[in-house]
C-alpha cells in the first residue's frame, strides 16, 4: 500500500465539504466545494497555490434563484478556461431541493469576479461529474428516478451538452434529448448509479457506477454517437465504491473509493488493484477520509476528503472539521 500525507487543510469558515478538482491556466489546484454539511454554508469554488499550497476562495457559486444556496460538485475546464459546474441541489435529499440540479457555465477573473454566469441545464436530478472534450461537456446523472426499469434496478446516466447550449429544461426521462447513455445499478444495498467520469488519451470514455463498484468503458464514433457501452473493470475484493475518476499519462485510471476510504488503480487492460487505504480517521494527518475525487497533479495523487456519509456499508463514522485533501505519489 502506498503511503498517504497531508497534502493541506481547508480554511473552516470557507469549507466543509470538498469534492471535484481541477487545474487552472497557471498550474494552481482548483477545488470545488458543495459545503454540503452545513446548510447555512453555500457552494464555493478555492485555489490553491501550486508552489505555496495557501488556500484562498476564489468565488462563491451563484446561488440558485428558488432555493438560495449552490451545491457544486464535479467542475472541469474548457480550452478557453470557462469553468463549468455540477450544482447537485438534491444530493441531501431534502424535498424542497429535489429536481432542482443545474450545469452552470462560469467565467471569472484572476481576483474571483464572476464575469460571466449562465445555465446551461436545470431541473435536473442528480448531476455529479464532468468532463469537458471536443465541444461538448458529459455529465453524470447518478439517479434518474422517473424512470422505471422493468428489473426496478436504478437507473442512471450521462449527459451531453454543446458547450454553447443553454437554459436546456431536464426532464431525467428517456425524452430528454441530451440523454447520451444510461446504466443500471444490480447492487440492492447502494442503489446509487453514474458518478465518476474520465477520457483516456485514446478518447475512450470511462464512467464509474458507485454502488456496483465497477467502471464501463463507452466508445464514441467520429459523429459523437455511443457504439459501445460495457463493463470494463471490477473487482470487489479490491474496489468496493466508485466515485472519482482520473488517469495518468499511460492511461491508467485512478479510482476514489468512497465506501471503504481507499484509493484503486485500473490498468489499461482492466486489472483493479488497492493501492492506498486508511481506517476510519478524522484525515488530519493525511490519511483518506472517505475519499470523494482523485486527481494526478505535481507527479502525485490528491484526494479530496468528503468525509460526510455514515450509513451502513461506509468506513467513515463521522465528520470532523477541518476538511482535508491527502496526497500519495503517484
Amino acid at each position: 500500500m502506498r503511503e498517504t500525507r497531508l497534502f493541506c487543510k481547508l480554511p473552516e469558515e470557507f469549507v466543509c465539504t470538498p469534492d471535484g478538482m481541477a487545474i487552472d491556466q497557471y498550474g494552481n489546484l482548483v477545488l470545488s466545494c458543495p459545503n454540503f454539511a452545513q446548510d447555512n454554508m453555500s457552494g464555493c469554488v478555492v485555489k490553491i497555490d501550486k508552489d505555496t499550497r495557501e488556500v484562498t476562495k476564489w468565488f462563491d457559486v451563484p446561488v440558485h434563484p428558488e432555493t438560495g444556496v449552490a451545491r457544486n460538485m464535479g467542475i472541469a475546464f474548457d480550452d478557453e478556461w470557462n469553468l463549468y459546474l455540477c450544482d447537485n441541489q438534491g444530493w441531501s435529499e431534502r424535498p424542497d431541493l429535489l429536481y432542482q440540479g443545474r450545469v452552470l457555465k462560469v467565467k471569472a477573473d484572476d481576483d474571483g469576479n464572476i464575469l460571466e454566469s449562465k445555465v446551461v441545464a436545470y431541473r435536473m436530478e442528480h448531476p455529479n461529474g464532468i468532463r469537458v472534450k471536443d465541444g461538448y461537456m458529459y455529465v453524470t446523472q447518478s439517479y434518474l428516478h422517473p424512470i422505471e426499469d422493468k428489473s426496478g434496478k436504478l437507473v442512471s446516466g450521462v449527459y451531453r451538452f454543446r458547450l454553447d447550449e443553454e437554459n436546456v429544461e431536464i426532464t431525467n426521462t428517456y425524452a430528454d434529448k441530451n440523454l447520451f447513455c444510461t446504466f443500471l445499478t444490480d447492487n440492492p444495498d447502494c442503489q446509487y448509479g453514474a458518478d465518476g467520469i474520465v477520457f483516456n488519451s485514446k478518447g475512450e470514455l470511462f464512467v464509474g457506477n458507485f454502488g456496483d463498484g465497477e467502471v464501463y468503458k463507452i466508445i464514441i464514433d467520429d459523429g459523437g454517437h455511443v457504439v459501445e457501452n460495457k463493463p470494463f473493470a471490477k473487482d470487489p475484493a479490491q474496489l468496493v465504491s466508485t466515485d472519482g475518476l482520473c488517469v495518468d499519462d499511460d492511461d491508467n485510471i485512478y479510482v476514489a473509493d468512497f465506501s471503504y476510504n481507499s484509493i484503486a488503480k485500473i490498468t489499461p487492460d482492466g486489472k483493479v488493484e488497492r493501492i492506498a487505504q486508511s481506517p476510519d480517521t478524522d484525515g488530519h494527518n493525511g490519511e483518506l477520509d472517505q475519499p470523494g475525487e482523485p486527481i494526478v497533479y505535481q507527479d502525485k495523487i490528491i484526494a479530496s476528503c468528503f468525509d460526510l456519509v455514515t450509513d451502513p456499508g461506509k468506513v467513515n463514522t463521522a465528520h470532523e472539521l477541518p476538511a482535508t485533501l491527502s496526497e500519495m505519489d503517484l
